[in-house]
């Protein structure tokens, strides 16, 4: 194929004028190209709110007439003046907007809000669900026309709307909660009406009622899930056995530490691993309701397989000439009943025990930290294996006691040596 290559010949004054007019036509074109980038930077980094908003937007708008964003920024400055000559013109705005990007979900919400502002209800309807057709996945959407409903007291469409986007984000799907939460002053049954019955949407409602601080509540609507729903949305389920503990709505939370498999074990009203015979944790977040301690010098603090009272292990405990006013490395959580009287047994075995405030074990309230009752100081010198008891009542508002290592007081530097070893913990229930 022989390509032909035209030359426009300048020499005559026909080339001239063809070479003149394509001059001027890329001028034009560059600088329109030009003059619609300024406009549009412009307007894309000018907030609404800027001191000088109003003179870079006509600017900007001069420049770039029709281009969306341009038209948008004078929507928002137009919008914020509160006039009603302002509302009509943020409207008149806004319908450029859509004019020239009419696929952009964004604008058209912009316009819905725009009439809405304007009491022009009919028109941010329609707005507002042309969004929702250019944008029908988008939570975000729904979320804005669901808000939009409840502010006419529209409620069966609310939820309509508010439910979809709870459906498709995580995130949203908190905001919606609360929303309706407030909205229907705290209506439970408003608020599980609108999870209806999809399994991610109930256990976002679970973490919610966790939030609130209805731990009941929150263990009601999550056990209303599958066992495989369960573990699909273990992750919330850590939130929430988390958020309960924190919150110290400890028979709540055990309950999902238990279903979780963190603590497979646990029970209520009952000491977990009271022999000792698994490992305790050191400093571990994620232990709930079993033994836990922290590192302090010259306390060493090792289960002992030589020495048990019962089963293969006892926990032992070695003062190597600590000095500190309290102990308070070693606890355990324990669910308990208010108002009930319990009694903690275990065994206890001293070797060279020596100090003016030897070591006890303290009952403390877990829900606001003050101490129940404190048991006897342990022996000084060596000591057999020997049965030890702690009663007391749980306090009304005790949701769960704390068993926690201590000391007497004898001084700001009273030192500790010699070992001690305890097994066999057990909590009984006093009729």
């Amino acid at each position: 194929m022989t390509e032909q290559i035209k030359i426009i010949e300048t020499k005559n004054w026909k080339g001239r004028v063809i070479l003149i007019l394509l001059i001027i036509a890329a001028l034009v074109f560059g600088w329109f190209s030009i003059s619609w980038q300024i406009g549009n930077m412009l307007a894309a980094l000018t907030p609404a709110n800027q001191p000088n908003a109003r003179t870079i937007a006509d600017f900007a708008h001069g420049l770039s007439p029709r281009d969306p964003i341009t038209n948008w920024l004078k929507a928002n400055i137009e919008k914020d003046t509160f006039s009603p000559q302002s509302l009509d013109n943020a409207a008149a705005y806004m319908e450029e907007a859509v004019r020239y990007a009419p696929l952009d979900y964004r604008y058209w919400l912009e316009l819905g809000r725009a009439y809405e502002q304007n009491e022009n209800y009919e028109k941010a309807e329609k707005a507002f669900l042309r969004a929702a057709a250019v944008a029908p996945n988008y939570s975000n959407v729904h979320w804005h026309i669901g808000n939009y409903y409840l502010r006419r007291g529209q409620e069966t469409e609310a939820f309509a709307a508010l439910g979809k986007s709870a459906e498709t984000s995580a995130v949203y799907r908190e905001q919606v909660f609360s929303v309706v939460w407030e909205y229907f002053e705290k209506d439970k049954t408003k608020l599980e009406q609108l999870a209806g019955e999809k399994s991610d949407i109930r256990a976002g409602l679970a973490k919610f009622y966790a939030a609130k601080e209805l731990p009941e509540d929150s263990l009601r609507i999550w056990n209303t899930l599958t066992e495989q729903d369960k573990t699909r949305n273990q992750d919330i389920a850590r939130l929430i056995a988390q958020a309960l503990y924190d919150k110290r709505f400890y028979r709540s939370g055990i309950e999902f530490v238990r279903q979780l498999g963190i603590e497979p074990q646990a029970t209520a009203e009952t000491v977990q691993n009271g022999g000792f015979e698994a490992q305790i944790a050191v400093d571990a977040k994620d232990a709930f309701f079993g033994w836990k301690y922290s590192k302090k010098d010259r306390v060493e603090i090792n289960t002992d397989p030589m020495k048990k009272k019962e089963g293969n292990k006892s926990l032992r405990v070695t003062f190597n000439g600590f000095t500190g006013i309290e102990i308070k490395n070693l606890l355990q959580i324990v669910t308990v009943e208010p108002n009930k009287k319990y009694r903690l047994n275990f065994w206890l075995k001293t070797e060279n025990l020596k100090s003016a405030g030897t070591p006890a074990f303290e009952i403390v309230n877990a829900n606001d930290e003050k101490i129940i009752t404190v048991g006897a100081a342990f022996p000084n010198e060596t000591q057999d294996w020997t049965l030890t008891a702690i009663e007391f009542t749980a306090p009304p508002n005790a949701e769960a006691i704390a068993i926690r290592l201590d000391r007497a007081y004898c001084g700001d530097a009273c030192p500790i040596v010699g070992t001690f070893w305890v097994d066999d913990f057990k909590l009984e229930k006093i009729n």
